[in-house]
């Protein structure tokens, strides 16, 4: 089936025309790309999704990008604003980077104290019950480590001490073991495509438990504000 016409298409037509060139689109892979805002096709009267060439382009914009480069969702969709704007976006795979990627540089032991204000024997401690972790050697640090110490040490000014922050520890190794075990046949496969699926599934997955969290945690600090 060609598209001669400017006859909206019904999500089966578009399937039946992608998949020469998408052998794996389906109606619950559209479907998905919707629920994530990467496409919005119209609907008819009676509530049927109808895509028009745009959306026909921008579906096949999508599909390339996860078939030829293995690019999660999120930075296809960042990509996508410059294909809306027909600007060059010649591939930039290597500088894509998904959201789980280290965000920034390694920091050492003197970076934590200085962004934190926690004193040498404050990080010892926190360090001692785990609540901040070094990575590979022992003086270097993740780039988010400035943000636990941080906040670490505006609960400790506050009369927390750091045994008690490793409750918070353990919650987020919980939930990490969790999503890990979600996305393990994803990991297990051990092909760039499969991570590029397993980076969207952790990413969307965690943004479901974080939400989850500060919705639980909100409601039962305002039971102990009103009981």
């Amino acid at each position: 089936m060609a598209m001669t016409d400017s006859r909206p298409l019904s999500i089966g037509e578009v399937i039946n025309l992608l998949r020469d060139d998408f052998p794996d689109v389906s109606v619950s892979k559209i479907r998905f790309l919707e629920s994530q805002g990467l496409i919005d096709p119209g609907r008819s009267d009676s509530g049927y999704r109808q895509f028009d060439q745009q959306d026909m382009a921008r579906l096949k914009f999508i599909l390339q990008q996860q078939r030829d480069h293995f690019l999660p969702l999120k930075v296809i969709k960042s990509k996508l604003t410059l294909w809306e704007r027909g600007e060059d976006i010649a591939t930039r795979t290597a500088s894509a980077t998904p959201g789980l990627e280290p965000k920034g540089e390694p920091l050492s032991r003197e970076d934590i104290l200085r962004r934190s204000g926690l004193s040498s024997e404050e990080l010892d401690d926190l360090l001692e019950v785990g609540v901040v972790r070094p990575v590979g050697e022992p003086e270097v640090f993740a780039p988010e480590t400035g943000i636990v110490a941080t906040e670490a040490k505006r609960l400790m000014d506050q009369g927390l001490e750091a045994r008690h922050l490793r409750a918070v520890r353990l919650s987020v190794d919980r939930e990490a073991e969790l999503l890990r075990q979600l996305a393990a046949p994803l990991l297990r496969a051990n092909n760039p495509e499969a991570r590029a699926r397993a980076v969207d599934l952790l990413e969307l997955s965690g943004g479901s438990v974080q939400a989850m969290h500060r919705a639980m945690l909100d409601f039962e600090l305002q039971q102990q504000v009103t009981s």
